[in-house]
């Protein structure tokens, strides 16, 4: 069984026992989070497929941890004009373990 949820603007491929790194997300460490966005479900030669979404579906998880990610270097360069500019960006994410799918 798995399913097709939305957030943070990305869309994801989860099933029961998947770990995976999304947007962050306003939620404590341990907590549960349901996610409602299901775009569709599939368990078998049975598939779901909502418009946009599937009535009912709800994917919950547990949040194991917050973190950044790797830093992505930003070199900005004018050729001949004696100008250089570095910076850096880490993003934000939140790590969550699913524990279940209903649709």
């Amino acid at each position: 069984m798995y399913a097709v949820v939305s957030t943070g603007g990305k869309q994801y491929k989860v099933a029961p026992g998947d770990v995976l790194k999304v947007e962050k997300l306003d939620a404590e460490e341990g907590a549960t989070v349901e996610l409602d966005k299901v775009l569709m479900v599939a368990d078998g030669d049975n598939i779901n497929i909502g418009a946009p979404l599937v009535e009912g579906g709800k994917v919950s998880a547990v949040v194991k941890a917050h973190g950044r990610g790797k830093k992505i270097e930003i070199m900005k360069f004018r050729r001949r004009k004696h100008h250089q500019k570095r910076t850096g960006h880490r993003q934000h994410y939140t790590e969550l373990e699913i524990t279940g799918i209903s649709a």
